[in-house]
């Protein structure tokens, strides 16, 4: 009889986290191997204990196919169930196997943030705080503080974008940064007009994104200057890699401060011209989950974090003298 047809009677026993757990992979992965060896477990037995947890809820949890396995209504239901449940469960027990040992601060934020203002600052703060680890998680996916384990967020967009209690770092400034030397082996940029002798170094999924004052096109049009046909383009899909191929000297790139205060400040980049810094709608914030804070190492962190954006602001401070309309 297919597994798909049968109706036992439901059983009223607790649920085996085991079998949970088993459920979760197979769902995670749409198959039954892939599950196996991500659990150290047989193939035969990850089967075995579907078929049990089928029997436990009283109805078929996947579609089983000769070649694939599909997720059954009931199997998406109980899956949106299980999955946050077991995430929340496992941060739990880390969190009280933590509290034992050391103490650790986990934070998310997008990788080009982490790589150019985040990591470069960390080791002033384990210097200062030798008891607390710092675990970050750098990635463009967006992360839900309330469904993981995350105790703190760097978030980058519009006032209207951000949730009660969002703190506000430091606006976006945009501005043509290049390496001295680069500089010196061209004619000088007087102008807008100038930078038609450089590569030009921007992001590659911007128009796409819908932040077109990160494109060079943009801020040309703001200063009404167009460059030539004869300008080299030098595009990448992360802010990181377009200010690390300013710092080799491969063009001029359209630089946001924040990232670049610190390039900046010790001499590594090179802003040509300072007059015409754009801002744009967006800005960097700090997000903590309240029910944290009450951990001393998260406050520590916090505090540390605002202290560190007080000094980018610093660094940032200059005439600007045009703003993108939000």
């Amino acid at each position: 009889m297919s597994i798909n047809a049968f109706n036992p009677p439901i059983r009223t026993r607790t649920l085996s986290v085991g079998n949970l757990r088993a459920f979760e992979a197979v769902a995670r992965h749409l198959n039954f191997r892939s599950a196996a060896e991500e659990l150290a477990l047989t193939q035969p037995a990850v089967s075995r204990q579907i078929q049990s947890l089928e029997a436990d809820v009283g109805g078929a949890l996947f579609a089983r196919h000769t070649r694939s396995v599909g997720l059954t209504p009931a199997g998406r239901s109980l899956l949106q169930v299980v999955a946050p449940w077991l995430e929340r469960l496992d941060v739990t027990v880390r969190n009280i196997r933590g509290g034992l040992a050391r103490k650790s601060v986990a934070i998310t934020t997008f990788a080009s943030f982490s790589s150019t203002w985040l990591i470069p600052k960390l080791e002033a703060f384990q210097r200062a705080n030798p008891d607390i680890d710092i675990r970050v998680d750098a990635s463009d996916a967006f992360i839900h503080l309330d469904n993981n384990d995350m105790d703190l967020a760097l978030r980058y967009g519009t006032y209207e974008q951000m949730p009660k209690g969002a703190i506000r770092l430091f606006d976006e400034v945009i501005a043509p940064m290049a390496s001295p030397w680069l500089l010196k082996s061209h004619p000088p940029i007087h102008t807008a007009a100038d930078l038609a002798k450089f590569t030009l170094i921007e992001l590659s999924d911007v128009t796409a994104n819908q932040v077109n004052w990160l494109t060079w096109e943009g801020w040309l049009r703001q200063h009404h200057s167009k460059v030539k046909t004869g300008a080299r383009w030098l595009r990448f899909n992360y802010a990181y890699q377009t200010v690390q191929a300013a710092l080799a000297g491969q063009g001029v790139v359209l630089a946001r401060l924040p990232m670049v205060a610190e390039s900046l400040k010790n001499g590594d980049l090179v802003e040509p011209l300072p007059s015409v810094r754009l801002t744009s709608p967006m800005a960097y914030w700090l997000i903590a989950r309240t029910d944290r804070l009450d951990r001393p190492e998260v406050l520590a962190f916090s505090n540390w974090l605002q202290k560190q954006a007080q000094e980018t602001r610093r660094q940032m401070r200059g005439s600007i003298k045009h703003k993108i309309a939000s």
